[in-house]
């Protein structure tokens, strides 16, 4: 495997092809292993992983702990290679509830003095909005952002599930390098306004779910029980009879893969490698074994014979289900 690298937008960081996703080792997805968790995030750095993606929302500050002490306690080196993208701005409760949104200029200043202390850096590489938060012009939320860039806190202005319009206006505040926003075979939402946006305006994208969660990497069984802390337990699309219809379109998918002699995870990551070198796919790996797994897709070459395959085995919006449950669904910026 050879770490190839991609630059996030025409103002941000070169950062490797492929990023760590951190939010389940945070327990969104069932408990997780922390000593397993602190072991991977090495050996992502150690494969030449470089982009590290966090929200100081994730376990109410626990995924940046658990980076801080990864960094804290990897090879020189290896630490001062880690770039670390930050999502800030989702409020939480006590109950692990979720409160809506955040993005008032003070708030956005004070997230981020919380995040440098528990991720132990004395700035933050990527610092984008969770989500647009409705009460609070898009332009004052970037603003905000751009003072910290400006006094050296943050590094470059990144955005989070926003539509075309919101785009355009933060990029005319100030310099966006990057939008990220989930992007996967059963989840191509963003083709139609969004990315021929960011493209027209050299913003990249970071493609987070790349795969749906676990339900299109070849593991998902339809007997699988998932614990109640478990995000995928109120997932429309691991639902019933949606889950049913998901999963064949994963065998149809491993059957392209198996022609291929590789596992449905890496040509599921690989096909979204292939959609432009403006695109880093970050993978979700919890543990070693999976993410020697996700970084195999580097290895995938896939011609145009395979793309056609892939695109009739998953068609645009084959899946089943919405990616939130509905009330989640209506918090994603549309503008």
């Amino acid at each position: 495997m050879t770490m190839r690298t991609r630059t996030l937008g025409t103002t941000g960081p070169q950062v490797s092809a492929l990023g760590l996703g951190c939010m389940g080792m945070s327990g969104m997805y069932g408990d997780a292993d922390r000593p397993e968790s602190i072991a991977t995030l090495h050996a992502a750095l150690e494969a030449g992983v470089t982009l590290l993606d966090t929200g100081d929302f994730y376990g109410m500050g626990h995924n940046e702990l658990l980076i801080g002490e990864a960094l804290r306690t990897a090879p020189a080196a290896l630490r001062e290679n880690a770039l670390v993208s930050v999502k800030f701005g989702a409020l939480r409760d006590p109950d692990g509830g979720w409160s809506g949104f955040d993005g008032r200029p003070a708030a956005v200043k004070n997230f981020a003095a919380y995040s440098l202390q528990r991720l132990g850096v004395d700035h933050i590489d990527v610092y984008r909005p969770s989500r647009l938060d409705p009460q609070v012009p898009i332009e004052e939320t970037v603003g905000a952002i751009a003072e910290l860039v400006e006094k050296g806190w943050v590094r470059h202005i990144g955005l989070s599930e926003v539509g075309a319009e919101t785009i355009r206006r933060a990029a005319a505040t100030a310099p966006i390098a990057d939008l990220q926003i989930e992007y996967a075979l059963i989840s191509r939402g963003i083709e139609e306004s969004v990315l021929p946006t960011t493209r027209e305006l050299g913003i990249s994208i970071t493609a987070y779910g790349v795969l749906s969660r676990g339900l299109i990497s070849g593991h998902f069984t339809p007997d699988r029980q998932l614990a109640a802390n478990d995000f995928r337990s109120v997932s429309p699309r691991f639902q019933g009879e949606n889950l049913q219809h998901n999963l064949n379109l994963v065998e149809a998918l491993r059957k392209i893969a198996e022609q291929k002699g590789v596992s449905v995870a890496q040509i599921a990551i690989a096909w979204v490698l292939s959609r432009g070198e403006d695109i880093v796919p970050l993978v979700g790996a919890r543990t070693r074994e999976r993410l020697t797994e996700s970084l195999g897709a580097l290895d995938v070459t896939l011609d145009a014979g395979d793309l056609t395959a892939i695109e009739e085995a998953v068609p645009a919006d084959a899946a089943a289900g919405d990616r939130y449950p509905a009330a989640q669904m209506s918090h994603l910026g549309s503008k």
